[in-house]
C-alpha cells in the first residue's frame, strides 16, 4: 500500500542544508499497524506530511497503492487526502465555534455528502469512540481526551482506509493515552491501516512493526 524508494526530503534553511528525509526506503502493507518512532527533528514529521500527500519528496519514490505519487493529478490527491487518510493530530485541530458533530461532518461536507449522510455517520462515530449524547458540546467543554476521541471520531466518519495519527496521545495523561490506543486496536482489528506517528517508545511498541528513524534515515524495521 505505501511504499518509500529511496526518498529523500532537504531543507535549507539560513543557508544550512537539513536532510530532514535521506534516502529512506520503507514498506507497509495493507491493514498493518505500524509505528514510525524517532526523536524530535529526526524526520518522521517530514515522513508523515509525505505519506499523507502533504509534501512531495525531492528525490526517490513514493508509491501510493503501487502508483507512483507524482502519476496522481492534483485532484487525485486532494481526493485520497479527503477519502483515503484519516488524519489525527497531536493536537486535535478541532473547530472551537463548532460542536463535536459538526466538526465531525465538516470532512464530509467536502465529500459532498448528503446531510441526512453526514448526520447518520456522525453519530455512528461518535458511538464508536464512546462519547454518545456529547455531539452537541463544543471542544471547549470537553477534556483533552474527549477532544482527541472526536479527532478520531472526524476520521472514522470519513471512512478512510488508512489512519495517519501524528503524536496522539501526546498531549494527554498515561490513562487517557491508553483509552486512545485502544480505540486505534480496535481499528486495526476492524481491517483498518494504522500508521502512528510517535517518539514514545511505549506507545510504538503497541504497534504491530515499528520503524525507527533518526537523523532523516531509516535505521532498522524490526517486526
Amino acid at each position: 500500500m505505501i511504499r518509500f524508494n529511496d526518498v529523500s526530503k532537504i531543507y535549507h534553511v539560513g543557508g544550512v542544508e537539513v536532510k530532514a528525509l535521506y534516502h529512506a526506503s520503507m514498506q507497509i502493507e495493507d491493514g498493518e499497524f505500524v509505528s514510525i518512532i524517532g526523536p524530535s527533528g529526526s524526520g518522521k514529521s517530514t515522513m508523515m506530511n509525505i505519506i499523507g500527500c502533504l509534501d512531495m519528496a525531492d528525490e526517490g519514490q513514493y508509491l501510493l497503492d503501487g502508483q507512483a505519487i507524482e502519476e496522481y493529478t492534483e485532484t487525485e490527491l486532494a481526493r485520497i487526502r479527503n477519502h483515503k487518510i484519516g488524519f489525527i493530530f497531536q493536537s486535535f485541530n478541532l473547530i472551537g465555534n463548532m460542536t463535536a458533530q459538526e466538526n465531525i461532518e465538516l470532512p464530509l461536507i467536502y465529500q459532498k455528502l448528503p446531510k441526512s449522510v453526514r448526520k447518520e455517520r456522525a453519530e455512528e462515530a461518535l458511538e464508536k469512540v464512546r462519547l454518545k449524547g456529547r455531539g452537541l458540546h463544543k471542544p471547549n467543554q470537553l477534556s483533552g481526551g474527549q477532544q482527541q476521541r472526536v479527532a478520531i471520531a472526524r476520521a472514522i466518519a470519513a471512512r478512510p482506509s488508512i489512519f495517519l495519527a501524528d503524536e496522539p496521545t501526546g498531549n494527554l495523561d498515561s490513562s487517557t493515552g491508553a483509552e486512545i490506543m485502544g480505540l486505534f486496536h480496535e481499528l486495526h482489528d476492524a481491517g483498518s491501516t494504522i500508521v502512528l506517528i510517535t517518539h514514545d517508545s511505549a506507545v510504538a511498541g503497541q504497534a504491530s512493526r515499528s520503524i525507527h528513524i533518526l537523523d532523516g534515515q531509516v535505521k532498522e524495521e524490526k517486526l
